[in-house]
């Protein structure tokens, strides 16, 4: 969720007021009870993101049982989710370009302390069209911030709807001032045209097309893919993924294939060795179903992270919790919903950091964190695909 770090430096945006209900839905919430049941027999063609030089690390797409999964006598495993997304990916239409539309978005709390805190979830939007010789046509927008839940909503209007509130930086500087009004900095901005030489990490977009069909080829074929694969080291070292070992190495694989799914203009033979790849890598667990920030309930599979920090992106932990990451799927399409960080255990601690700009010394305390205040299994940040798919109609 690499744009979300953006978001973390300077923020524009309006909060929209929102029936309770709707906002209930959104974020999975429901005062003394729990988040709402599945709605059976609903259908959205969902899947991925972009191809274009901003790629957003830590994604990963899984599928789906049928509908009717919840009336055998035992969860799903997350092995027979990913078989099943297998078969669905190779009965996916084609196009000329792979269209998709997410939402990203970041859940502040806003706050000096946990009885009198409020979250405000701050979002950003990206569409993009990629052809599958690698042209690709980007935008994005700023899209109004808004309170997380219901509860959220009554807290900031009791705080008197102000239209700036403090957010802490993230990284032990002085914290960042959230505007809740729109600025002329906001709104929709387009690529001016279409951007060639699109690549897949150090692979051209055009060779997607020659990846192997079967899953340990596949796998062996992306762990020669180049990259700055930790979440943070003293230097940006490029190197093969091959290069990794353990949880490491899972982390990255899992992100190079969610991007594969959700992003790229690949075959659906391609697609489907990719889910049966994600099948077999180690911790990858099913859990149930559960709503996706736009309200659709599917199936849900996650695995640990130590981390949630974008690969490749900081030169220090930023973090001090553990977080939990899950892709929620629709049983079914068998297409992703949504990527979302939840909260394992919330920060704790503290750490020394690099100096910064200035030369003084910094400390990451439980202050200068973003989910400073947030529960075990609350979402921290989240990734929510609208719409994605190929398509034959070109961008306006």
């Amino acid at each position: 969720m690499r744009e979300i770090e953006a978001l973390r430096q300077m923020r524009t945006a309006l909060a929209e007021q929102e029936h309770p209900d709707r906002l209930a839905m959104r974020a999975g919430w429901r005062p003394g009870g729990p988040a709402p049941r599945a709605r059976r027999g609903w259908r959205l063609p969902v899947a991925g993101l972009l191809a274009t030089a901003t790629v957003a690390a830590g994604s990963a797409a899984v599928l789906s049982l049928t509908p009717d999964e919840d009336a055998g006598t035992g969860a799903p495993q997350p092995g027979d989710v990913l078989l099943v997304a297998a078969t669905n990916a190779l009965k996916a239409r084609t196009g000329k370009y792979w269209h998709t539309r997410r939402i990203d978005g970041t859940i502040y709390a806003v706050g000096r302390t946990a009885a009198d805190h409020y979250k405000i979830e701050a979002r950003q939007g990206y569409e993009t069209w990629v052809d599958p010789a690698g042209r690709g046509y980007p935008s994005s927008d700023d899209l109004p911030a808004r309170p997380w839940t219901p509860e959220d909503m009554r807290k900031w209007r009791k705080a008197g709807a102000p239209s700036q509130v403090q957010i802490p930086s993230g990284d032990g500087s002085a914290p960042i001032t959230l505007f809740m009004k729109p600025s002329p900095a906001q709104g929709r901005k387009f690529s001016k045209g279409w951007h060639s030489g699109s690549r897949f990490y150090n692979l051209p977009i055009a060779r997607l097309a020659q990846l192997p069909t079967e899953p340990k080829a596949l796998e062996n074929a992306l762990l020669d893919l180049r990259g700055d694969w930790h979440a943070y080291s003293k230097q940006a070292t490029e190197e093969p993924l091959r290069a990794l070992r353990g949880p490491e190495r899972v982390r990255a694989l899992s992100d190079v294939l969610g991007d594969l799914l959700a992003r790229q203009p690949a075959p659906a033979r391609v697609r489907a060795a990719a889910f049966r790849l994600l099948a077999g890598l180690p911790g990858v667990r099913a859990e149930g179903r559960a709503a996706d920030p736009l309200g659709r309930t599917g199936t849900v599979v996650s695995l640990p992270l130590e981390t949630t920090i974008p690969l490749g992106v900081f030169s220090a932990p930023k973090q001090l919790g553990t977080y939990r990451r899950q892709w929620i799927i629709d049983p079914g399409t068998g297409t992703l919903l949504a990527i979302r960080d939840l909260v394992a255990r919330p920060p704790h601690g503290s750490r020394a950091l690099p100096p910064g700009d200035d030369g003084r010394p910094r400390r990451l305390t439980v202050a200068t964190q973003p989910d400073r205040f947030h529960k075990p299994g609350e979402v921290a940040a989240y990734e929510v695909f609208e719409a994605a798919g190929w398509t034959d109609t070109a961008p306006n």
